[in-house]
């Protein structure tokens, strides 16, 4: 579960006004003193509004509010009640205009119809930061947010990749009649293009492999044989259906490898080419089990 931070905003130095309201306080430079006030706070406000309207969403038309709330917050000194209370008001909107939207976005993806519930996040975020009336542990609550988030956008992501799931499991179905085509027990198939007769590799046997990676409808999104060189790598550490056709292909066989959607990616897109439940097909060459190190 992607963690979503709140923003620091960069102290500005500290001046002295001499009104509130959102006017502008008039300078009085008489002195060093209150010229170099007013050039700190000036220096300050380098980028500021930039920041105001592409990070915190101001509207440029409310500049009086944002200045009225400015005097106060300055003039409150250290007065701990007020400083609690803007600290509130700060999270608060970063609560409304960053984090509900990323959360809803990492859900329910571009439906802009769906949105978690603001009373009920609020309800567990309140409890979270008293430590009062807690229905569950701020660890539990990691675990469950972790499961059911990944239950929802998996959910959202089959609604809207379904097709790419079922296109898969025609295309399987129809592939395991053909000729010369053999399927394991966790639905990979294979076609064995080359047989070899050398050393079988374990799941932690490192391999050196050319290969070339397709979708289903033939577009090419990766391969060792392009750039001109094979690839080594540990036979657990790529997903699992290479895996499962790895510790089971002689060194010096080329294997045409068919891998459903849920021993690939599954839910989850892979750079441009390969959409959330699409099946994929590898031209695999095993060239060698354990290589030497050079």
């Amino acid at each position: 579960m992607r963690k979503f931070t709140f923003a620091v905003f960069a102290a500005v130095a500290a001046v002295t006004f001499f009104s509130c309201g959102n006017s502008t306080p008039k300078a009085n430079l008489k002195s060093d003193v209150d010229t170099v006030s007013y050039a700190i706070g000036m220096a300050q406000t380098q980028g500021l509004k930039d920041y105001l309207v592409g990070r915190l969403d101001i509207d440029t038309a409310y500049m009086d509010e944002f200045i009225k709330g400015l005097n106060e917050g300055a003039n409150a000194g250290d007065d701990k009640k007020k400083a609690a209370y803007y600290a509130g008001i700060q999270i608060g909107q970063q609560i409304a205009n960053q984090m509900v939207k990323g959360i809803n976005h990492e859900l329910f993806g571009e439906d802009s119809t769906k949105t978690i519930s603001l009373k009920n996040f609020m309800a567990g975020f309140i409890s979270g930061t008293t430590g009062k009336g807690g229905l569950m542990t701020v660890d539990s609550a990691q675990i469950v947010a972790q499961k059911l988030m990944e239950s929802i956008k998996a959910k959202t992501m089959e609604k809207e990749y379904g097709p790419n799931k079922a296109a898969g499991e025609k295309f399987l179905a129809e592939n395991a009649k053909k000729e010369g085509v053999k399927t394991l027990d966790g639905g990979l198939q294979y076609k064995v293009i080359k047989e070899g007769n050398g050393a079988i590799p374990a799941d932690t046997s490192r391999v050196k492999v050319h290969y070339e990676g397709r979708t289903i409808d033939g577009k090419v999104f990766d391969s060792s044989y392009k750039r001109g060189e094979p690839t080594e790598f540990r036979c657990n550490q790529v997903i699992k259906g290479w895996t499962e056709a790895l510790v089971h292909m002689p060194a010096g066989s080329v294997w045409e490898v068919y891998i459903p959607q849920e021993l690939a990616y599954g839910s989850r897109q892979q750079g441009q080419d390969i959409k959330p439940f699409s099946m994929l097909i590898f031209k695999i060459e095993l060239i060698e089990v354990n290589p030497k190190k050079k």
